[in-house]
This record gives structure tokens, sequence and C-alpha cells, in this order.
């Protein structure tokens, strides 16, 4: 086992093969091991059987499959029926092809070689010669591909299987064994089941929720910050929607150049029977790099000095002489719990001047000890997989590179990085949308709920501190 290839990617790989149950054995990794002829042949000759594997930095993988043994014989074709060359994913998205062998090329099947890395066809795929080194993000490899001269491409171009480059992050060599395989996909963040159960159970926990009392606070405020378009209001509507049992558009959301959320807005959220859940989910400006909420604006939302629907106003930034402005606010005024809302598809372009002025509101709720999460929303968009099935993401390695991605850019934990599917085209509630929403919306409430005992004990320590004062003058 080990390596790169999913369950999933195995599932496919055994019922192309057929024959019954396979295990997949890592032999090779150039990652690992070096993209040297030597070596692979040290490692994969005489192996039997063996299935290899290329990943791009565009995120499609492909690869062969060799029912024999490779050899070092110096130019050496195999014939054989039973191989085929594959296409797992193009471009990050599921994308499940099989080239078989074309009849009148069975001879040319395999290419042996000792200066050669697996090699297919004549040469549908020869990976590389000799030695290639890393570049340090991936191996430029030096072979070359002619896919359709030995394999039937199946109408496909190889820009349509490998993006038109041999550039590769991965290339592996498993031995494929003939026994029932023993399943490695692990969820990498484990939950309990996802069935109604679990769902009642987490509308349970959040309906209860409750502020603490002797903080005077009713209603932890909830503060949504991020980039136009990322998804605020829809994650608003998204909650209240579940809570209704129906989709509802309370808040605007959708498509605009400019943030369609112009007012700081603290929705609530009601249950059917029209009670109020105990927080606010509190929208404001989408964040552009020229204009939109500015650091100031946060410092007083922070605080709760901001009126609830005051209106931003770019060319006015409100001062402590603004109508409205709060300058004693209330316990109940002050945010609990900071979210940045990210688009994960936009990730790896977000604008350094939007990232550096979440930076800069990081600062000012490290100050405060608010704590802080990222929203991960349209994470349905990133791949096939997760858009058929949202249940998948806590096993998706695509969604899990980009909750590592969105981690490393504000410097928070995995823990804290909540990925999310927002109602958009839908009619219809889903209860696996509702549970990976409710998820999000439970560990948003129990770090409220932590902030909020850090201000009540401070507040009883420095409460104690001045009885003693009075007690030793």
């Amino acid at each position: 086992m080990g390596g790169k290839l999913t369950d999933k990617d195995m599932d496919q790989l055994e019922q192309w093969i057929g024959t019954g149950p396979k295990t997949f054995t890592l032999l090779y990794a150039i990652s690992r091991d070096g993209c040297n002829a030597t070596t692979f042949h040290q490692k994969c000759d005489n192996q039997g059987p063996t299935v290899t594997v290329l990943y791009n930095p565009q995120g499609s993988v492909y690869g062969g499959y060799a029912p024999v043994s490779w050899n070092s014989v110096s130019g050496q074709y195999i014939n054989n029926t039973s191989a085929f060359l594959y296409q797992l994913r193009f471009s990050g998205n599921e994308n499940t092809t099989k080239f078989p062998i074309k009849s009148s090329h069975y001879q040319y099947a395999l290419c042996c070689d000792p200066s050669y890395g697996p090699t297919f066809g004549g040469h549908d795929i020869h990976t590389f010669s000799s030695t290639v080194n890393s570049s340090g993000t991936y191996f430029a490899l030096n072979g070359s591909t002619s896919f359709g001269h030995s394999y039937d491409n199946q109408g496909l171009t190889i820009n349509n299987i490998n993006n038109g480059n041999l550039n590769v992050t991965e290339l592996e060599v498993y031995k494929v064994s003939y026994s029932q395989r023993v399943s490695k996909s692990e969820p990498w963040r484990k939950t309990k089941a996802w069935n109604k159960k679990f769902l009642d159970e987490l509308t349970e926990d959040i309906v209860a929720f409750k502020p603490l009392e002797d903080l005077n606070v009713k209603d932890a405020r909830i503060l949504m910050i991020g980039p136009v378009g990322a998804g605020k209001s829809s994650f608003y509507n998204t909650i209240n929607s579940i809570f209704r049992g129906r989709i509802t558009q309370r808040a605007g959301s959708g498509s605009a150049e400019q943030s369609l959320t112009t007012a700081y807005t603290p929705y609530k959220v009601k249950v059917r029977s029209g009670a109020t859940l105990n927080f606010r989910l509190c929208d404001t400006r989408g964040l552009e790099e020229s204009q939109g909420l500015d650091v100031m604006e946060c410092n007083y939302l922070l605080d709760g000095n901001i009126p609830n629907y005051y209106q931003f106003n770019p060319a006015k930034p409100i001062t402590p002489k603004s109508h409205g402005f709060k300058a004693n606010p209330k316990p109940d005024d002050m945010i609990t719990c900071a979210v940045f809302v990210m688009d994960a598809t936009t990730l790896e372009v977000m604008s350094a001047k939007i990232t550096e002025k979440m930076k800069s509101f990081q600062t000012l709720m490290n100050q405060r000890g608010v704590p802080q999460i990222i929203l991960l929303t349209k994470i349905d968009k990133l791949c096939k997989e997760v858009q058929a099935d949202i249940s998948t993401t806590y096993k998706n390695s695509v969604v899990e590179k980009h909750v590592d991605k969105a981690s490393q850019l504000l410097g928070l934990p995995r823990a804290n990085v909540l990925p999310v599917k927002n109602y958009e085209n839908e009619v219809e509630l889903d209860d696996n949308v509702n549970i990976l929403a409710l998820l999000s919306l439970r560990q948003i409430l129990y770090l409220a709920e932590d902030f909020m005992e850090n201000v009540l004990e401070k507040r009883n320590d420095e409460e104690m501190e001045m009885e003693n004062l009075k007690l030793e003058n």
C-alpha cells in the first residue's frame, strides 16, 4: 500500500483489470526514490503485473497497466493483449477512461530498455530516459507521448489527458497482486456516520446553545468577513433554510463585481415554531482591494461600536462622531467569533491585498482573543466526486488540499478550516448539505463559547483583584 493512489482509484483499476480483488503495493515513487531508469528497473523488474501512475501539476492522473513483468533487455517489445492505458482525473475532475491496446499492435504492448522508465506502446507513453532531476515542485519528464499509436485513444487528444505536457509531481509504480485488498481510505477528518440521527444531534446541539448567563449576552455574535462573492450571505441563507425547513433567501446573494451586502446586518435564525436561536450571523460588506471593510471599521465591529444595520460608506468611514456610534457598547454587542469566508475555487488566485487585509484584521482579533474560523465555500465546484456526493467531503483529497492551503494562508490550525457547500441552485433541502453546514456552525459556536468563558473568567479575576485592593486599603 502507501502512495497517492486512492481506494476509489484502486477500485476503478481493479474493475478494468478484472478477474477479482487486487492488492496494490507501491514499488517505486520518483519523489522518494529519484527519477532514474536504473532505480526503476531495480525496484520493478520481475515483479509481475504493475500499474504505473502519473500525477501532473494541473491535477490530471493517468498511466498504464502492464500485465507482465518489466525487464532490462535492451529495446525489447513485449506482446500482450491485456495491457491498457487509462485516465482517472483531468485537471482535478474525475474523468475515468480506459484505453485498450489495439489488436494490430499487441506485439508493441510494452517496451523494455535499461535506460527507459515505464514505456507503453511505440511509444504512446514513454515516461523518461536515464535520469530526470526535480525542478523543486515537479519533474519535467524527458520522454514522449503519442496517444493513439498502439492504444485506442477513444477520440481524446493528449491535451485532454495530460494537459499537453509531461511535467509530473509524482510517478508511481504499484505491484498488482491477486488478493483481497484492505481499504486504506481513512477520512482526513473523522465524524460520526452521516445519517438522520447525526443530523438530529447536530440540530439539537445548536438549538440548545446559549451564551453564558453571567456575561449578560443574549446572542453570540458571529462576524462574517470575506471577499466579494465568497458566500457570506449564502451561508446565512443555508443555515436559515435548514432551521426553517425550506430554502430561504433572506440575505441578498449572487455574483457581482461589488459587494451585494452594504450594511452591517446581524441576522437572526428562527426555527419553524418561530423561536429565535441564541446567536446572530453578522454579515458585512465584502472585502475589495481599494474599498470595503477597513481596519478601523473592523476594530469598531469587534468592540460592538457599530450599530445594527449601519450602512457602510466607502467615501465616509464611521467615526465616534457618526450617528448611532455606540461609544459604550454592551457585552451583547461584542463579537464572540470571527469567520473568514473564502471561495475554495479562488484560493490559488486570491489577491495579495485582500489577504493582507484579512491578516490585519487577525491582528485586531488576536489582541482581543477573538477566535477565528475559515469557512471554505463552493467545495462542490472543486471536483465531480464531491459535487455528486457531498458526504465524501472529509475523504476527498482535493478538498483536503484546499483546506491545507487555506490554513497556511491565514496561519490557522487545519481544525479551524471548515469546508461547506451553500444552497445556490437547489429548491429542496439535502441532508448531507445540512450535516456539513451544521458541523461547521456547531464548531463556530463552540469557539464562541470558549471565548465567552475566557471573557467571564477575566472579568471575575479583575473584580476579585479590585476587592482585594479595597480590603488592603
